[in-house]
């Protein structure tokens, strides 16, 4: 094999889909390896791939581990282009000036890949490819960014959600046609009309505590909601909370709380409250799950969660101690 193998990294919503789906068809002929996945693992498979002599292609995802980034910085031949492909404020704010990564804020991960392509198409095949995804693009960055300019948007999300996300990658491989079929606009639009309906009881049912959290207990939300109605609560509220949590008792009993934010709060929570043994936990800064033992009560949750977040802002309004402090103080 004269190159070598090609390995796609994306996310699990609907932009990650559609950006794989968009790498698979603009570097068809690759022989490639495609990992859909989360931020848990993002970093391990970055680092594999690497070490392992294979070209890693990470869209709408990033590294969560300084180390990795100092790995990736080590391992970077600055003559091939970028192979990641951003489009979240913190990475940008953190991470905008590495020349492996192109991060724009304006765009969802998908459009982020696809502008850059579009920019650089020499040859027919690419062109033919990245005109033949940008419908499919532009209704995930339509859905991503909550534009709501797109009404098929909302469609292709609940297929994301009740087809999973191999399903529906699987379907833009191969086909990766923006117009839905009569059978799948006909269950999409059912899904959402329940969904719909899930989110109005929900709204009624929160647990609001000022401006910093909102907690939903267990019962009402279905797998695959979180993300839809976190965001709607972050991004469509007229008082948006600082972290919005779903609780979900699972099947062994114990508890999953699901925390979104838009500021890296939810991770800082996290880090303040797993402990590796009661209370375990993972994700990032914007996402991130905690788990705790059945015996907990809801109340009791939701107040460990509001403590962390109290700690957290008076520790971040703390004032900063700089070194000439330091210095005046010996003098």
């Amino acid at each position: 094999m004269d190159r070598p193998l090609l390995h796609i990294i994306s996310h699990t919503d609907l932009d990650g889909v559609a950006a794989a789906a968009l790498a698979w068809h603009v570097k068809g002929g690759r022989v490639a390896r495609v990992s859909l996945t989360g931020y848990g693992e993002v970093d391990a498979l970055i680092l594999e791939t690497l070490a392992s002599g294979k070209e890693p292609l990470v869209l709408d995802l990033f590294c969560q581990k300084e180390q990795t980034i100092d790995e990736v910085d080590r391992l970077y031949n600055e003559a091939r282009p970028p192979f990641l492909f951003d489009h979240h404020k913190s990475t940008f704010e953190r991470y905008g000036n590495r020349k492996w990564a192109v991060i724009d804020t304006n765009f969802c991960g998908a459009l982020v890949y696809w502008n850059w392509m579009s920019e650089r198409a020499q040859d027919s095949r690419t062109k033919e490819a990245l005109a033949r995804l940008e419908p499919v693009v532009r209704i995930a960055n339509d859905r991503d960014l909550w534009l709501g300019q797109i009404p098929e948007s909302r469609l292709w999300q609940a297929l994301v959600t009740m087809c999973g996300h191999w399903g529906m990658f699987a379907r833009l491989a191969a086909n990766p046609s923006a117009e839905l079929t009569p059978e799948e606009f006909d269950g999409a639009s059912e899904f959402t009309e329940r969904q719909e309906a899930r989110f109005a009881e929900a709204k009624e049912h929160i647990w609001r505590h000022g401006s910093e959290l909102a907690f939903l207990c267990d019962g009402i939300l279905e797998y695959g909601d979180v993300s839809d109605f976190c965001g709607l609560l972050l991004d469509r509220d007229e008082n948006p909370p600082e972290v919005a949590a779903v609780a979900a008792r699972r099947l062994g009993g114990d508890w999953a709380v699901s925390m979104r934010s838009r500021d890296g709060l939810a991770g800082r929570v996290l880090a303040l409250l797993k402990d590796g043994k009661k209370v375990r936990g993972g994700g990032h800064g914007d996402a991130s799950a905690l788990y705790f033992p059945r015996n907990y009560t809801q109340e009791q949750m939701r107040d460990s969660i509001l403590a962390a977040i109290k700690v957290e802002k008076e520790r971040s309004a703390a004032p900063k101690v700089t070194l000439g402090d330091l210095f005046k103080g010996l003098a």
